[in-house]
């Protein structure tokens, strides 16, 4: 029988017993003898790929020295584990639950970002995440933490083997001046870095387009090898994971509809340039800097390494 494709919480419970088994001092083939199970079995369920009734895990749990709070936990989410989907919730700090994300995102293949009303976290730069966190209201002793957090997940864009993005920012994004001119001029320069890199489409949905398709909310869709893909909606206090079939449908009907109406890249980055020039117009002749900003990009695709 073809294995279910793995959900969230299986991905997760799985990877919960892989470090408790670790943690034993136990291989999996020892657990596996121990338990009288079939290694290839175990290894499913380690994967996530297979579910395992409550009297099974708790068998494990026990040949693992594994009891109390930890043992409720992970019979909860095992119960939990046939569900897609997962909602999160973690009160006003900073959420532990980002490891969530972050596991999700260093396994993606492709991943598709919606941001109507600030700059992606993976392309911002840290005075711009900075600025930011503190207009957002959160506590001083926090900031730090987050725009470090922020800045950890950009390594991401630099990982082997290479993630696909697309990225849709409404134009208001790049007009809204988070953190004042200098900041913004740094950001949007630094868009325009990221934007002749082959694997980063970066896409601008102009004010003329009126409403769009996006219009509901920001997101993510994360497309995996062999796994299901997953939506993330991101809360000030919560976190939801989609992974049902419709679900996902429907969000890619919206990027479907914001591919449509976006401005190309070209489009875009003539757009990034124009914005960054007009924060400082002072320095020089309008044409004289829109060429210097091509130059530059034109410059930047020459040097990107030959893939």
């Amino acid at each position: 029988m073809e294995d279910p494709v793995p959900t969230l919480r299986s991905r997760q419970l799985g990877d919960a017993l892989r470090k408790i088994i670790r943690g034993s001092g136990l291989s999996q083939k020892e657990v596996a003898l121990r338990l009288q199970w079939d290694q290839a079995w175990l290894s499913r369920v380690l994967s996530g790929k297979r579910m395992c009734s409550d009297v099974d895990l708790a068998a494990l749990l026990a040949t693992c020295n594994v009891v109390g709070p930890e043992r409720d936990r992970l019979l909860g989410l095992n119960y939990e584990a046939r569900k897609p989907g997962l909602l999160q919730q973690f009160g006003a700090r900073l959420p532990e639950q980002l490891h969530v994300l972050a596991d999700l995102e260093d396994h993606a293949t492709e991943i598709a970002d919606f941001q109507p009303a600030m700059v992606p976290g993976l392309l911002q730069t840290s005075e711009y995440a900075r600025a930011l966190s503190r207009g957002s209201g959160h506590p001083e002793d926090e900031i730090d933490d987050r725009v470090a957090a922020r800045m950890a997940r950009q390594a991401l864009l630099d990982r082997v083997p290479e993630v696909k993005f697309t990225f849709f920012i409404h134009e208001l994004v790049l007009r809204l001046p988070v953190g004042g001119d200098e900041v913004m001029s740094e950001q949007l320069h630094h868009l325009l870095r990221l934007a002749v890199r082959p694997k980063i489409h970066l896409r601008v949905v102009p004010i003329a387009a009126g409403a769009h398709a996006g219009i509901v909310g920001q997101f993510k869709l994360l497309d995996f090898a062999g796994l299901r893909p997953v939506v993330y909606l991101d809360g000030e206090t919560t976190q939801l994971f989609l992974e049902e079939t419709a679900e996902i449908a429907a969000y890619r009907r919206i990027l479907k509809d914001l591919a449509a109406t976006a401005l190309d890249r070209g489009q875009s980055k003539e757009l990034i340039a124009d914005l960054a020039i007009d924060l400082y117009p002072e320095q020089g002749d309008h044409n004289a800097q829109r060429r210097y900003e091509r130059d530059l990009l034109a410059e930047e695709q020459l040097q990107q390494p030959q893939r």
